[in-house]
């Protein structure tokens, strides 16, 4: 693989890290390798232990993010390896409103009395750290999903590192070109990589990140024994996706900035949650007829689960039944893809007059028996 870069712009790290070497007659990109079994004697030996098309996309969102990477089969199996560092017993503080996926190991974990689970408001500072004392890890979303609350990660990651307590953060929806919590010090950085990372809607993956040689060799070995590893098609696809993250970021991001903005003080909406950063925001309607009316009437728009595609997706959250019950059930979660923002507005600002205009009245029916680990 090549040498590490130094003194480079993230935008430069994203597409240059990651190649082989530059000599003639070598592919710009590492071959897609399909092998299970390697000729003895170097560093790979086996495909459950290594593979060229995992170190390439290794290489190049570790550099994006400080640190070293371990690539897995998805974000919940990498969920799975860092929830399985803390001791039998341990206590895990997590934000209230956080990805289905991860609160659904959490109460699987809970309840078999593997941990305790502590919830808190990621965003109110002083209350996490009251929480740590005694805590063995805090998992940090931020922003959360699907109510989009900020957490200060340097000061919570202080606060934890003082009281002894592991920090991991998902930076799913800000990625490496918006945050990077390894500087702010966190100890693991999570991902997603089936959204923004790859950003296609046509992988699924995950990732960790970590500063750490202690940690980066426990998790290489929880993977390696769990089987949690991605197809070497899957690294392929993600590290293609990854090369123009930041081009798909900056679009999508400054449409959404623009989205925010002309939705301002629509009569259909009581609220919407944007940070200022980031491809997802969140409109409220007043109740689950409204926006589910909102979300059937969008063309442009797809109504589907997961995010950070190059399209725009959207649904109304609380469809699910495991979805925090502080959500409130008209809210509506966009994930705002690459389009030009004048059709994107055309198409969901026209379907939110439908909406206003249908002046349905009373919440939809819950659903009685989804899925807790939805997107």
């Amino acid at each position: 693989m090549s040498a590490p870069h130094e003194n480079l712009h993230p935008e430069t790290l994203a597409v240059a890290v990651g190649r082989p070497a530059n000599e003639p007659d070598q592919p710009l990109n590492v071959p897609l390798v399909l092998a299970s079994t390697y000729i003895a004697g170097g560093d790979l030996e086996y495909g459950r232990y290594g593979n060229p098309n995992w170190t390439a996309f290794e290489e190049t969102l570790g550099a994006l993010e400080g640190g070293r990477c371990l690539a897995f089969s998805s974000g919940q199996a990498a969920t799975a390896a860092v929830l399985d560092l803390v001791p039998i017993g341990g206590r895990i503080v997590v934000p209230r409103h956080s990805y289905q996926g991860t609160l659904g190991q959490l109460t699987l974990g809970e309840g078999r009395g593997r941990f305790a689970v502590t919830k808190v408001d990621i965003a109110d500072t002083g209350a996490v750290v009251a929480a740590l004392d005694g805590a063995a890890l805090l998992w940090i979303e931020s922003p959360t999903n699907p109510a989009l609350e900020v957490a200060d990660i340097a000061r919570l990651a202080d606060a934890a590192r003082s009281a002894g307590v592991l920090v991991v953060a998902d930076n799913t929806f800000a990625t490496p070109m918006l945050q990077k919590p390894l500087e702010l010090g966190a100890d693991i950085v999570l991902h997603s990589a089936t959204k923004l990372i790859s950003g296609h809607s046509d992988v699924i993956m995950g990732a960790v990140v970590t500063r750490d040689d202690a940690l980066l060799a426990e998790l290489t070995t929880r993977r390696s024994l769990h089987g949690a590893i991605p197809s070497p098609l899957e690294a392929y696809l993600a590290l293609r996706g990854l090369r123009t993250l930041p081009l798909r970021l900056e679009r999508a991001q400054q449409n959404a900035q623009e989205l925010v903005r002309r939705f301002e003080g629509h009569g259909a909406l009581t609220d919407i949650r944007y940070p200022g950063f980031g491809t997802i925001l969140s409109v409220v309607l007043p109740d689950a007829a409204t926006a589910d009316a909102f979300v059937a009437a969008t063309s442009l728009a797809r109504h589907a689960t997961s995010l950070g595609g190059v399209e725009t997706t959207l649904e109304r959250r609380r469809r699910w039944a495991g979805e925090a019950q502080t959500i409130p059930v008209g809210l509506v979660r966009i994930s705002v893809g690459v389009e030009h923002v004048d059709d994107l507005h055309r198409d969901l600002g026209g379907a939110l007059d439908a909406a206003l205009r249908a002046d349905v009245n009373g919440a939809a029916d819950e659903p009685a028996d989804q899925s807790i680990m939805k997107g």
